[in-house]
């Protein structure tokens, strides 16, 4: 039985729009057996469980410090979460998470800060104000000014005491 050109019918394709999945990102690696001396940068996440010895550079991506970690040198990230041991200053865009068996000797300059009881810090921490938070209030502007002159003065007053 044949059939004509008229009567077949070949299937159809219908395109299916993608759907917007959210990237998913895979952080690079370093293991526990790796040692690095020298300047680490780039342009992606990054999990360390090794020793690095100088500076780390990763601008607007994430650093995860594994518990095995220990790094000597300055680190500057978006966000920077230290499972492990850091000597040296941290400088987060975002935010800073000391986990409960971490550990850091040194300045951290971060907008957002989270410290798990049991987590090491010696240094100082400075909060970074958001811009976007700046009010035109006075009651607002009146009661950071008054936050920020007994901050001074106690700084003021634990030095003059050493």
């Amino acid at each position: 039985m044949a059939m004509s050109d008229e009567t077949q019918s070949t299937p159809s394709v219908t395109a299916i729009p993608a759907s917007p999945i959210p990237t998913v990102r895979t952080p690079a690696y370093l293991g526990p057996n790796l040692r690095i001396k020298g300047q680490v940068t780039g342009d992606e996440d990054l999990k360390i469980d090794g020793k690095v010895e100088g500076p780390i550079s990763l601008g607007d991506y994430r650093l995860t410090l594994g518990p095995t970690a220990r790094v000597n040198g300055d680190i500057v990230a978006r966000e920077i979460v230290v499972y492990g041991e850091v000597e040296g200053n941290l400088q987060a865009g975002d935010r800073v998470e000391i986990k409960k068996d971490g550990s850091v000797v040194g300045e951290l300059t971060t907008a957002r800060i989270m410290v798990e009881d049991g987590a090491y810090i010696k240094g100082t921490i400075e909060i970074k104000r958001s811009k976007t938070q700046a009010s035109t209030d006075p009651n607002t502007l009146l009661t950071l000014a008054e936050k920020d002159f007994k901050l001074k003065a106690a700084r003021a007053s634990t030095e003059s005491t050493q």
